[in-house]
């Protein structure tokens, strides 16, 4: 159970609208949870989701009833860069959620796991059997899974310790002036909308990311970041921070920028990006077993490589 105070900016918004920026849930989710009777205003339960939240009011909030299915294998493509007895290291495309949520019980990255390696049943989470780590649904790249536990709990200690190297292709907007740098800003969940992550909230957790400049193009850049946590949304965050979002990212890109570009031909392009582009491109580990140091690369994909070749082409323009 959540307990909310209306201020004066969300005074006069609809319910439903004001509890999906607060929960981090789908708008049908929260509306679910309105229908059900889990949403009181000043203890008086509301079951209309239009209802207009007034400045001062107290909303007390419970998730939804969701029944969530069992995991089944299911014959989801899986790309593997690396496999032996001991773990999998796999290459996600984007647009693949990595594990069973709310909106993506079926199709995820576990359920083609287990189809490809029923035994993953029972190690670590049981809803996220074999992850040990996850990237964004947008976000393709290198991503390492445990086959049983002894290896799923060293691994779990070398990204705890911070023992593992993972390196990021982020295409952002704008040029730096440097060739290099180092964002250290505390991020947490945003204080008003809970699907983002913030440079400004009530809870900051310490975050590190080093990134270098790779490659420059017209109004955009190529950076290689290093990030030394693995805090949540935390190299879209920085970039962002630093003035420099990820293009394609729906959550930290304001499309205002656009108007710093002054022709229209570019603009147009710009608004062409396919999807969030950040990249998990390299990943470095200790084999839990075998002792050894190991490195994986997963080369950038199709659309990512063909959006910066279009953004080459504008450069000879």
């Amino acid at each position: 159970m959540k307990v909310y105070k209306c201020d004066a900016e969300s005074g006069g918004k609809r319910l439903d609208i004001f509890l999906t920026q607060l929960t981090g849930l789908t708008r049908s989710q929260v509306q679910k949870a309105i229908e059900q009777g889990k949403v009181k205003v000043n203890d008086k339960f509301i079951t209309k989701a239009s209802y207009k939240i007034k400045e001062g009011e107290i909303i007390t909030f419970s998730p939804p009833d969701i029944e969530v299915p069992k995991l089944k294998p299911e014959p989801v493509p899986l790309e593997i860069l690396y496999e032996d007895e001991y773990l999998i290291v796999i290459n996600k495309p984007s647009g693949l959620v990595v594990h069973p949520a709310p909106g993506h019980y079926h199709g995820t990255l576990v359920h083609g796991l287990l189809y490809h390696c029923p035994s993953l049943m029972g190690v670590g989470s049981e809803k996220r059997p074999g992850i040990v780590h996850r990237l964004d649904k947008e976000t393709s790249g290198v991503l390492i899974v445990a086959k049983n536990n002894n290896v799923h709990q060293h691994l779990s200690w070398q990204f705890k310790e911070r023992m593992i190297k993972k390196k990021y292709l982020a295409l952002v907007f704008g040029v730096p002036q440097r060739k290099r740098g180092e964002i250290n800003l505390s991020i947490g969940r945003h204080p008003k909308d809970r699907k983002k992550i913030s440079i400004h909230t009530k809870k900051p957790r310490f975050a590190f990311t080093y990134w270098e400049l790779k490659e420059v193009f017209p109004y955009s850049a190529l950076l290689l970041c290093e990030p030394k946590t693995g805090r949540t949304h935390q190299i879209r965050v920085h970039l962002c921070a630093i003035g420099h979002p990820i293009l394609g990212d729906s959550l930290y890109f304001r499309k205002s920028k656009l108007n710093q570009i002054k022709f229209e031909s570019i603009r147009n392009i710009f608004r062409k990006v396919p999807r969030l582009m950040l990249h998990a491109s390299s990943i470095e580990f200790l084999h839990p077993v075998i002792n050894k140091k190991m490195k994986f690369e997963a080369t950038l994909p199709h659309d990512m490589q063909e959006f910066i070749n279009s953004l080459k082409r504008l450069s000879y323009a």
